[in-house]
């Protein structure tokens, strides 16, 4: 009797019911599962998972039974917003399923005014809940699974659907497109050309612009590898592909693009491609795509984020387009087009007779013509210094050499007897130096001969700074003796004492007079028209990082102690919001070496201008004002510590210093009192830019090997590169 009772249940477990194809699917991706997790659990092949979710097949015994089960444990977390009283759910073109739970993300704070009145700042996009981190498989063991709710809309209107999408495509060729928020799509486009007009007439995604005088971003859709051939798009490139860094002119592809009137900018169909129409009647059509299989997410700015699934690509990218902007191409050209995004050159005039309204220079910005250097200020090869000879080298007396530290000297006696290396890292540097520049505008600079020195000029001058002698200065107003010979000179990158007269920055020049010494130059290229341009972009930025450390456990206003041991293994918090922090330090990092972009390609040659000498933000000086002022607050917090510890660093490389000290911690070299203050005008403990962090530690004894191995193949050690890791790398030593 007890086989007839089994037969009968295996019997209605063969009629199990089960919903609808398309919500299968949706109740898989609302629960972060992949198509191969699921297989892999029902001893199936991924396909056949596929072809459930499709309806091309039915599931069968023995399979059916727990895949019913599985479903109906998804509908219990993820209910459809559309399933009827009886429990049957309706098929949904769109749903946004439920997240877990996570604090709450300020929307973007809009950018600090600049020093010519603007129009205020246009409201910034609407942001996801602190951009949650979408359930899958793979979870960390005892994290939230997604909350039995449907989520907050993204967002409303024209861009409802968020900044951008990541679409992945299954083995039935059904296109997903992951949002923000959680969100999930039914990308209906069957061909590339049709995505495209999908995006800007269907989709409803782009992100609000910036500033008042600003535009909206164009929507930007992600392909995954899936996506790619889905579209007829090669999964990866060929070597001869990635070399030229696109798609040949005469590939399908593009053919099918041009056919419908797509156009494509000069860097054509690569990793980043932007496809659009001509403006007509003043609409703006464009469409970004990115594409991670060929290498869009340089790991060096986005780390593993190109191996991430579909939903948490999405994530990643969703709160850096939110808090930073909607990417464009790599972290450095993002970063060069956020300062055009805040900071726009033209804005709409008052209505004229007509009542018509024009386009007009807007005060403040950097306009729309490129400005030629000044000589000395010029990279090599560029056209303002094709007369000089073939293969001239220029010197300090020729050309401005503002660059950040690479210096390193001997350990005394002293610091050999104590143990320990620490190393110290200021929190984004160049973001900090950039915060109230004073850096030229939309003019030409000036050339004068015997200027008098004025350091609210931005510019470059030529100076004799030989004679300032580091054994005597002057700290917060006050004459102070310090041992010279152990600092680096804050006048070359190299940290070596100038021999003779040099260009410098106006921030280096202001330096030797805040020291106590007189200058007097020799010639000087300013630019009296002039504003802190980089001040709304400073605070963008800052804003980012501030935020996405406080979502990684790492607050502002910690005691020294307390930020510390947040400090400690805060990445691992959440991974996908350390690849968003790194991008952030990299938009920094990048978008400031942009502003001197160097020629790339085989057919350039010297004297012959190249592409980015035609844009607006091609300004060498402005970077050079940026990074002297880095090195020269980096030089001014090591001379306030000398000063009052006579604590002085071994090693600067950029914005990380390595002291000696008796113990592991930064707090043994940075003294702080009972009050948690420490001494003013050096470095502090803190997650704010300019503020520093601990880099890492090693023993002296290490340190010695590493200056004797080093130093015996006639190479120049700099501690600061290795203390992080410890580890001298095969490429350091020519091995």
């Amino acid at each position: 009797m007890s086989e007839l009772f089994d037969a009968i249940d295996a019997l209605v477990a063969s009629r199990s019911p089960l919903p609808p194809p398309a919500e299968r699917r949706r109740l898989r991706q609302a629960h972060g599962l992949t198509l191969e997790e699921v297989a892999t659990t029902l001893d199936v092949r991924r396909a056949t998972v596929g072809a459930w979710e499709s309806g091309k097949t039915e599931p069968r015994p023995p399979q059916r039974e727990p895949y019913a089960h599985l479903l109906k444990q998804l509908a219990r977390l993820y209910p459809s917003p559309t399933t009827t009283e009886g429990g049957t759910p309706a098929i949904p073109t769109a749903t946004a399923p439920a997240v877990p739970s996570a604090p709450a993300e300020a929307a973007p704070s809009a950018p600090a005014a600049v020093s010519a009145p603007v129009p205020a700042p246009a409201a910034a996009p609407p942001s996801p809940a602190a951009a949650p981190r979408p359930a899958r498989g793979s979870h960390r063991p005892g994290a939230p699974r997604a909350a039995a709710h449907s989520p907050a809309p993204v967002g409303s209107g024209a861009y409802a659907h968020g900044p951008l999408l990541v679409l992945d495509a299954d083995d039935g060729q059904q296109v997903t497109g992951y949002g923000t928020g959680g969100l999930l799509l039914d990308v209906t486009a069957k061909s590339l050309p049709a995505l495209v007009e999908w995006a800007l007439a269907e989709a409803r995604v782009g992100a609000q612009k910036l500033h008042a005088s600003g535009k909206d971003a164009d929507p930007l859709l992600v392909l995954t590898a899936a996506a790619c051939e889905r579209y007829g798009l090669p999964a990866a490139l060929s070597d001869a592909e990635r070399s030229a860094g696109r798609l040949p002119e005469g590939h399908k592809a593009i053919k099918l693009l041009e056919r419908a009137g797509w156009k494509l900018t000069r860097r054509g169909l690569g990793p980043w491609a932007r496809v659009y129409r001509p403006v007509t009647g003043g609409r703006r059509q464009c469409v970004q795509l990115c594409i991670p299989s060929w290498n869009a997410l340089d790991d060096r700015s986005w780390g593993h984020a190109a191996t991430l699934e579909p939903a948490e690509l999405a994530r990643v990218l969703g709160v850096y387009a939110h808090r930073v902007m909607t990417p464009v191409g790599s972290t450095a050209v993002s970063g060069l087009e956020l300062m055009t995004a805040l900071n726009p050159p033209t804005r709409a005039s008052e209505p004229d007779q007509d009542g018509k309204r024009h386009s007009e220079h807007r005060p403040g910005s950097l306009g729309t013509q490129a400005l030629d250097p000044a000589p000395c200020e010029a990279v090599d090869g560029h056209p303002v210094l094709a007369h000089l000879p073939r293969f001239h080298i220029r010197g300090p007396e020729e050309r401005l050499f503002e660059e950040a530290y690479d210096w390193a000297r001997d350990l005394t006696d002293t610091e050999c007897m104590q143990p320990h290396l620490v190393g110290i890292d200021v929190n984004l540097a160049f973001g900090a130096a950039a915060n109230g520049a004073v850096v030229g505008l939309d003019a030409p600079p000036e050339h004068v001969t015997r200027p008098v020195f004025d350091p609210a000029v931005p510019g470059s001058w030529l100076v004799d700074l030989s004679h300032v002698d580091l054994s005597r200065v002057k700290v917060a107003k006050q004459w102070r003796d310090l041992e010279g010979g152990l600092l680096p000179s804050p006048f070359t990158p190299t940290g070596e004492r100038p021999e003779g007269p040099a260009w410098y920055a106006t921030p280096t020049v202001a330096y030797a007079v805040e020291l106590g010494y007189n200058v007097v130059p020799v010639e000087a290229w300013v630019r009296p028209r002039s504003g802190r341009f980089l001040d709304g972009w400073y605070k963008r930025l800052r804003d980012a990082y501030v935020t996405t450390m406080a979502d990684l456990g790492v607050a502002e206003k910690l005691p020294p102690g307390e930020f510390l041991e947040a400090m400690d293994g805060y990445k691992g918090r959440d991974p996908e919001l350390g690849i968003v922090l790194d991008a952030v330090k990299m938009t920094v990092k990048g978008g400031i070496g942009k502003l001197q972009e160097k020629a790339r390609g085989g057919g350039w040659v010297p004297g012959q201008a190249w592409p980015a000498l035609a844009r607006p933000t091609w300004r060498p000086d402005i970077r050079a004002a940026v990074i002297s002022r880095a090195r020269i607050n980096m030089h001014r917090k090591m001379v306030a510590l000398a000063a009052a510890t006579a604590c002085y660093p071994v090693a600067v490389l950029s914005d990380c210093a390595v002291y000696t000290a008796d113990g592991p911690s930064p707090l043994n070299v940075l003294p702080y009192d009972q009050d948690g203050k420490t001494v003013p005008g050096s470095f502090r403990l803190g997650v704010s830019p300019g503020m520093v962090k601990h880099e890492g530690t090693q023993d002296v004894l290490w340190g010695v090997g590493v200056l004797e191995q080093l130093g015996a193949e006639g190479k120049v050690a700099n501690l600061a590169r290795y203390i992080k890791t410890g580890e001298v790398t095969a490429r350091d030593t020519g091995e």
